[in-house]
């Protein structure tokens, strides 16, 4: 008899190796991030499959704009065109979109499609999928405490995560990040404080299910303690002192 995986609540991943993918093949980087578009339709589907409640990927950094001008004119051209394309379908799939990160220094028309995106989705319970987007994990944490700031409220952990911009879903269970690299580049310093990272050697646009479903079983076999020793985990009434 076959034991159902343990599937976490919250994915985050980090969408690592477009470019080199596309290098490898001596392909202009854009047809990576084209490609990597179509690995995250498939990732979205299998994680709706499996049971995810949240999915959150790292699309573009807050520090992607120091990239050449070409790339990341098209990156904002491919959003656009991805937007149109895809949101009819993930309203349909039941999937609620979410966009993650700083606006002021988007334009009017990227501005526009978010909003949009998000409203027309905004009724699916089905998957959460936040896309973070000019999003930084240092951003977050330095305008959620210049909200709380400005509005003359105390700082504390819980008005923290309130003010983030991901308040609105369970902190992230696990955080893959594909492309070999080993670091987690500015994404959800905050909210990835207990999270299970697994770091996967294959291009994002060569993620697919199984290496989704080789991410989940890595998970499944790790016990998450939170600070507490294993013999409490085990026990129906931990000790309340910490070890």
């Amino acid at each position: 008899m076959s034991v159902s995986p343990v599937v976490p609540h919250h994915i985050a991943i980090v969408m690592d190796g477009n470019g080199r993918w596309a290098k490898r093949r001596l392909l202009p980087r854009l047809a990576g991030h084209k490609q990597g578009v179509d690995s995250l339709r498939r990732c979205v589907r299998a994680c709706a499959e499996r049971g995810v409640g949240v999915l959150t990927v790292f699309a573009f950094s807050s520090e992607n704009w120091n990239r050449p001008v070409d790339e990341v004119s098209g990156l904002m051209e491919l959003l656009a065109l991805a937007l149109g394309r895809e949101v009819p379908q993930l309203k349909k799939d039941g999937v609620r979109l979410y966009f993650v990160g700083e606006r002021a220094g988007l334009s009017q028309k990227v501005r526009e499609g978010l909003a949009q995106a998000e409203a027309a989705t905004a009724e699916n319970t089905r998957l959460v999928l936040n896309v973070c987007f000019n999003y930084g994990g240092r951003w977050d944490i330095a305008q959620a405490a210049a909200s709380l700031a400005a509005r003359g409220e105390p700082i504390t952990e819980a008005s923290l995560h309130g003010a983030m911009g991901m308040s609105h879903v369970p902190d992230p269970d696990l955080v893959i990040r594909t492309g070999g690299e080993m670091r987690i580049s500015n994404f959800l310093l905050w909210q990835s404080a207990y999270a299970e990272f697994v770091f996967s050697d294959r291009l994002w646009p060569d993620f697919d299910e199984s290496a989704l479903d080789e991410a989940i079983a890595a998970f499944g076999s790790r016990e998450r303690r939170f600070g507490k020793t294993s013999e409490q985990i085990l026990s129906a009434h931990p000790d309340p002192m910490p070890g």
